[in-house]
């Protein structure tokens, strides 16, 4: 399954020391993503992109690479993270789930201004593609080129932002409310038509459920969700950390043994003072210290607006009030995702993964989890390798 990444700050950072330069960054997480659970496919290597802003003078689009090879064997993509800089970036790196290995395929999706990437799946999507389609308006429906459900979600969102009275062709922000809104109303259409189309049971050859992990910017303003159609079962793995300064860390807090890839540094976010200059979201952390590092909660929006974070609940048939409201990771790791507690430390293994049945349990609000041993291990493993 998918990795992303989102980077917005104040001022422009080199793409490289985001995106190759930390031990763990996304580039290594396309092969070497320790903490994911798929023993099936353990790489994400189906191609990856990278979005930015530049310079307004050449417009509010994002310049996007895209590219099928594995982002661990592409030369290109060190010698333009070497030589680029931005204050707002998008990453990702691809495990097809939907749609073949293909440039239109890859993430980030954009049109005009506004910028936008999935990890995660639509539950039963082949299914209500047709609908789904049928129910854009044929600007929307005409601009999707690849064949993948997380480019038919981006055309469902530019369709609930264009009926909301707001047209997609707009230049500059349209503000971090109208995003929020239409990334809610998208996930409501995806849901009612699962809903229309296979039932409230969620019987057949297909799973229902969606996981819902979207990341839309208008290159101003950016929105995050981490969702799953479901009141049992935990969403897939999101957190964002805010600091001062992201840099490498001095020797002293090194690994007593080095990376055997010289090129690699760790990295750590740096808190002067209350202000939040940078704000990094990530599918997994970029850093393995645990006070850098905040989960985001299950079925909840990230709002970055003017480098202010703010987290809503998604209030739905699928939420829960109840704090204690315990969730199953047995079907995000059926699917390949990272799931962890606010500790950084993994949930349990299944022990059946059909639905509705996880095993051991586990949540953000204190299920239990894996030996301390095994995670420190695993976390030990991740520094020094």
């Amino acid at each position: 399954m998918c990795r992303f990444m989102v980077y917005k700050g104040t001022d422009e950072i080199l793409l490289s020391d985001l995106i190759l330069n930390p031990t763990h960054s996304i580039l290594t997480q396309s092969f070497d993503s320790r903490l994911r659970l798929d023993t099936r496919r353990p790489h994400n290597g189906d191609g990856f992109g990278i979005g930015y802003y530049t310079s307004p003078s050449l417009g509010p689009e994002p310049c996007v690479f895209t590219s099928t090879i594995p982002a661990w064997n592409c030369i290109n993509l060190s010698r333009i993270a070497s030589k680029t800089t931005s204050s707002l970036i998008f990453a990702h790196v691809r495990a097809t789930t939907e749609g073949n290995l293909s440039d239109s395929n890859c993430h980030p999706f954009t049109y005009k201004s506004l910028m936008f990437m999935h990890n995660g799946g639509i539950g039963s999507f082949r299914r209500i593609k047709r609908k789904l389609a049928l129910g854009l308006n044929e600007q929307w429906f005409t601009l999707v080129q690849g064949s993948t459900d997380s480019e038919w979600a981006f055309a469902t969102f530019l369709d609930c932002l264009d009926k909301a009275g707001h047209n997609p062709d707009k230049e500059g922000g349209f503000g971090h409310t109208v995003l929020r809104k239409a990334i809610l109303k998208t996930i409501e259409r995806i849901n009612a038509l699962i809903k229309e189309v296979v039932g409230t049971d969620g019987a057949g050859e297909e799973d229902s459920r969606s996981l819902l992990n979207f990341a839309v910017t208008d290159g101003e303003s950016v929105v995050c969700t981490r969702y799953v159609s479901s009141k049992t079962d935990e969403a897939a793995s999101l957190f964002w950390s805010s600091g001062t300064s992201w840099k490498e860390s001095k020797s002293s807090e090194k690994p007593s043994t080095p990376s055997p890839d010289p090129s690699q540094k760790d990295y750590i976010m740096e808190r002067r003072d209350k202000g939040s200059d940078i704000v990094l979201v990530a599918s997994e952390p970029l850093t393995f210290e645990r006070d850098n590092w905040v989960t985001v909660p299950t079925n909840s929006t990230l709002t970055i607006h003017k480098q202010t974070v703010m987290i809503h609940p998604i209030i739905d048939e699928f939420y829960s009030a109840n704090p204690a409201h315990a969730r199953s990771a047995g079907f995000a790791q059926a699917k390949g995702q990272t799931i962890t507690g606010p500790d950084k430390r993994v949930l349990p293994q299944p022990v059946n993964r059909s639905r509705g049945e996880g095993g051991l349990t586990g949540s953000d609000n204190g299920s239990p989890f894996r030996s301390e041993e095994v995670v420190s291990g695993a976390i030990t493993r991740l520094k020094v390798s």
